[in-house]
């Protein structure tokens, strides 16, 4: 492989760096989606009308 060399080690090396990339990927996306979320839910409570919040606040208080 002209001078190229992959061996075992590197491969093994280059397998983990990948699934924990892939691992840290999922875990920041996670987080980011949470963030975006939490913020479009505490948008939301803050455009509903005094009916819509005791409403709400009645079947969360239910559960």
């Amino acid at each position: 492989m002209g001078g190229l060399d992959i061996s075992a080690i590197g491969l093994l090396i280059g397998a983990v760096a990948g699934v924990f990339s892939f691992w840290l990927g999922r875990r920041l996306r996670g987080k980011r989606i949470a963030r975006r979320r939490e913020k479009e839910r505490a948008q939301q409570l803050a455009n509903e009308t005094r009916q819509q919040r005791r409403a709400r606040e009645r079947r969360e208080g239910r559960r």
